[in-house]
């Protein structure tokens, strides 16, 4: 996995030791397996949070590890123009490219630790789709996309785009060395990561070396999850067993662990996780495929202004909308 990394890990700012005598370790509630399916125009997904309960992902909505896979010229396959409400969406890039165009001008690459944070707000249109010239040769695909929520109060916020760079993450290790964080969003350990976000939430990707162990402070009013992309480990402190594909939800407390094996398979030597966690908004949820509103009839309202062209309009010289 080639998002940024470290040469030397002990030299970044390290996580504190937590205290177990005052820090309450928060039980794993349920660890569920992704189902596969395919998005857009074909690409391959694992539903991360498919079969969860909402309550316990709120402010999160959906997530899809998007990937691993090794594509053939010609195979790369994005998502043909379609709209979106409500909600933000993240897209976080570990292997190959995919370039982003929105109705409001947002856009650009991101490759190998860049994220693209689209606040989609009251409404756009956008595309996600590989280069050219990754189509003609193929290659290894491997990322993920989040959505997160708005609050009612701003669901119809004006939308936005942000660009964060690999370079531009907050790089943290913990106390041993033998885990390295990469914070996208939001505060940990007093750490904050460059991406700006409606909704208080923190996103970090961690690797643990075999054998490491990652027990990280973690804010006692947000959710807790762990989602792992690559390896074999365990959560909590009764080391319940997850690998690949698979996702965590921890219960009330104030830090989380996260042990990776220490033996992995040969392809994916070290224990890769996503760890997220947000402030729930607790407020009614109507999801209905692009939008994400408060009710049934904002959504439908929602198709209305789509149908009606108030979400925006296709760039010239960009094909139709799909």
């Amino acid at each position: 996995m080639p998002a940024v990394t470290a040469p030397n890990p002990l030299a970044l700012p390290r996580i504190p030791e937590t205290d177990p005598a005052v820090d309450r370790p928060r039980p794993v509630r349920t660890v569920t397996t992704a189902p596969q399916g395919y998005e857009g125009e074909g690409f391959p997904v694992r539903r991360a949070f498919a079969g969860v309960d909402t309550t316990a992902l709120d402010p999160f909505i959906h997530m899809d590890q998007m990937g691993e896979v090794e594509y053939a010229p010609g195979e790369p396959k994005g998502t043909p123009w379609h709209p979106h409400r409500g909600f933000e969406t993240v897209t976080y890039m570990i292997d190959g490219e995919m370039a982003h165009q929105d109705s409001n001008g947002g856009g650009g690459l991101i490759t190998n630790g860049d994220t693209q944070w689209m606040t989609a707000g009251s409404g756009l249109l956008h595309i996600e789709t590989p280069p050219e010239h990754v189509v003609t040769s193929g290659g290894l695909f491997h990322g993920f996309q989040l959505w997160v929520n708005l609050p009612r109060s701003k669901k119809l916020t004006t939308p936005r785009y942000q660009d964060i760079r690999a370079s531009k993450v907050a790089l943290l290790s913990s106390p041993d060395g033998g885990a390295l964080l990469r914070v996208i969003a939001g505060d940990v350990a007093g750490h904050e990561g460059p991406g700006v976000t409606h909704t208080p939430i923190a996103l970090v990707h961690a690797t643990l070396t075999p054998g490491a162990s990652l027990t990280l402070p973690w804010r006692p009013d947000f959710n807790a999850l762990v989602y792992t992309l690559a390896g074999r480990g365990s959560v909590g402190a009764e080391a319940r067993p997850i690998h690949s594909g698979q996702l965590a939800v921890f219960g009330a407390g104030d830090t989380l662990t996260v042990t990776a094996d220490a033996r992995q398979e040969s392809r994916t030597p070290d224990l890769d996780v996503l760890i997220l966690g947000g402030l729930p908004i607790r407020e009614p949820v109507v999801a209905y495929g692009p939008f994400v509103m408060n009710t049934r009839a904002v959504v439908m309202q929602a198709f209305e202004d789509f149908q009606q062209g108030r979400l925006g309009t296709i760039p010239a010289g960009h094909g139709p909308n799909v």
